[in-house]
C-alpha cells in the first residue's frame, strides 16, 4: 500500500510540473507614481518638482492662505492623442493638505488655486518615465 501512495505522489508531481509550459509575454509595467508637492500661498502656487517624465503622479496640495482653497490641475498643451485633463481637489482649509492622483502625458500643465489673485504654477512633463518592470516589491 505505501508503494502505491508513493507512485501516486510521483505521478501527480510529474503532472503538475507540466503545467505552465506555455510561454507568455510580460506586459510592460507603468512607471511608479511620483509625489509632486504643491503649496498655495497668498501670492502664488508653487510646485516641486516642476519638471519630470510622463506617468502617474500624486499631487499633495498644502493651503498656506487664510481662506479655504481648491487646487486645479489642468492640461494646457499635450502631445499625441492624449485626452485633455482637468482635475480639482475639494476645499482645502487653511493650514490643511489634500491630494489628487493623475496620470500625466507629455506636455504642459497648470496648477492653479481658486482665487484669481494667486498666480498659478506650470508643470512641464517630458517623455514617459522608465517603467517599473525591474523594481522589486512593488504593487
Amino acid at each position: 500500500m505505501p508503494w502505491t501512495a508513493v507512485g501516486v505522489a510521483v505521478a501527480l508531481a510529474f503532472t503538475a510540473s507540466g503545467c505552465g509550459d506555455d510561454d507568455f509575454a510580460n506586459e510592460p509595467r507603468e512607471p511608479l507614481p511620483i509625489t509632486v508637492g504643491t503649496t498655495v500661498s497668498p501670492a502664488h502656487v508653487s510646485v516641486s518638482p516642476s519638471r519630470f517624465g510622463a506617468g502617474p503622479i500624486e499631487l499633495i496640495a498644502s493651503n498656506q492662505t487664510g481662506r479655504s482653497q481648491r487646487v486645479t490641475l489642468r492640461s494646457e498643451s499635450i502631445k499625441g492623442n492624449a485626452e485633455p485633463l482637468e482635475q480639482r481637489t475639494g476645499p482645502i482649509n487653511p493650514g490643511d493638505t489634500t491630494s489628487l492622483k493623475a496620470t500625466l502625458a507629455q506636455g504642459t500643465y497648470e496648477v492653479s488655486a481658486m482665487s484669481r489673485a494667486i498666480a498659478p504654477a506650470t508643470i512641464r512633463v517630458g517623455p514617459p518615465r522608465k517603467g517599473a518592470r525591474d523594481q522589486l516589491l512593488q504593487p
